[in-house]
């Protein structure tokens, strides 16, 4: 990997009127024309992406949406597209102009409180307008802090981005300083941790998965010594070891193998329950399992998988998980499936929501799903629990677990 993922970023997302220089604000902060400007209003047509690092904060992603009051052809959908933004925000720079501040900019602040996120004010065009000390109460009184500036003014781009890395710093949650951990607080220091890898037509040519070069690397900032497999290679492997592994985690396709062959003391588990702590919330989401016994003939089902790929004969999510819920509940079982961003706006449909391990989505994301599930009242569980239940080796694989969730 040659720079850090999406989805470890700290996502922040920029909204306004049309034309108020949300675009222009973007690239004075990237010191680049990353967004296309234009005093014609609607000219963000999508979500514009720009990763940047932004040290002391770290690696972050900016999200540029269309403006909020776009009245266009397209601008129902611009303003749907926008909204949906907020479900993988961490923070919002609310971008307006000194003296307007209405309907529009109360609405998202209304949303971002519903999701309890933090909100900075970008007052841009100041070079035209200073904002008023009784606009900068106003601010203050609804928002988490206040930026000034001029983003054509290109001379003063040190003094915005050095204003916007400390108001980044007051907000940030603590949670997203200190996310659940991967696998650290599961080894002792200088553990060794057995990773088997199915490499098969799946596999992306010559690369590992996110979730195992992730898991990679944060056992080897805990020190620990890890011992990359496949899995027709598990046992050979184990023969060589003078000590049994402190861990063992496989791919979810090839749990019952690794059950079969792991000693009984030694601790298990599956990447995608990993992630089912690292990205949400395990609790609620071991509480999703649980409905699997529920289901009754009938029932439909969501399969959610975040990255977007061309499905094979026998993909994970559209054949393999829907035949093993099938068997497991001898029911039948009705499935749809979304891909990538795409969620659905109504749940209420769904007995049961199927989620991927969410590799591709931040934190954030998933915990919005999460919470529109519970909203919805539709459980919702993740690959990895899911297919530990349906091939009954669930309480196996969540001893690592042992009061960690």
């Amino acid at each position: 990997m040659h720079k850090t993922p999406k989805s470890l970023r700290l996502h922040i997302a920029l909204f306004g009127r049309t034309n108020v220089g949300k675009s222009t604000f973007l690239n004075i902060v990237a010191g680049q024309e990353v967004a296309i400007t234009s005093p014609e209003p609607g000219t963000t047509t999508d979500v514009v992406e720009k990763p940047m690092e932004l040290l002391p904060v770290g690696p972050v992603l900016f999200l540029d949406t269309g403006g909020l009051d776009d009245n266009s052809v397209l601008g129902g959908e611009r303003i749907r597209r926008a909204r949906k933004t907020l479900d993988r925000a961490d923070v919002v720079l609310l971008v307006c102009e000194s003296g307007y501040f209405g309907e529009y900019e109360q609405r998202i602040l209304a949303a971002a409180g519903d999701r309890k996120l933090p909100v900075i004010a970008v007052v841009n065009k100041t070079d035209l307008m200073p904002a008023a000390p009784a606009f900068r109460e106003k601010l203050r009184a609804g928002t988490a802090g206040i930026l000034e500036c001029s983003a054509t003014d290109r001379n003063s781009r040190d003094r915005v981005v050095n204003e916007l890395k400390a108001l980044l710093q007051l907000v940030l949650s603590e949670e997203f300083r200190k996310p659940p951990p991967l696998v650290g607080d599961l080894l002792p220091s200088k553990g060794l941790i057995v990773l088997i890898i199915p490499i098969d037509i799946e596999a992306p040519k010559g690369r590992l998965i996110l979730p195992q070069v992730q898991t990679i690397r944060s056992a080897l900032d805990h020190d620990t010594i890890v011992m990359v497999v496949k899995e027709h290679e598990y046992t050979h492997a184990l023969s060589l070891l003078k000590t049994p592994p402190d861990l063992v985690v496989c791919d979810s396709q090839v749990v019952m193998k690794m059950v079969a062959e792991t000693p009984p003391g030694v601790a298990c588990t599956t990447f995608s329950i990993l992630f089912a702590r690292l990205k949400s919330d395990m609790r609620l989401l071991l509480e999703g399992t649980e409905a699997i016994g529920r289901l009754r003939s009938g029932d439909r089902i969501l399969i959610a998988e975040s990255c977007s790929h061309h499905p094979l004969e026998d993909d994970i999510g559209r054949i393999k998980i829907p035949r093993w819920l099938r068997r497991y509940t001898k029911a039948e079982l009705e499935f749809d499936s979304c891909a990538g961003r795409d969620f659905p706006e109504n749940l209420t449909d769904y007995q049961l929501i199927v989620q991927c391990g969410g590799c591709m989505n931040n934190r954030t994301e998933m915990l919005s799903r999460l919470r529109r599930a519970a909203e919805a009242g539709v459980p919702m569980t993740n690959y990895g629990l899911c297919i530990a239940q349906t091939h009954g080796v669930l309480e196996r694989v969540l001893v690592p677990f042992a009061g960690k969730i």
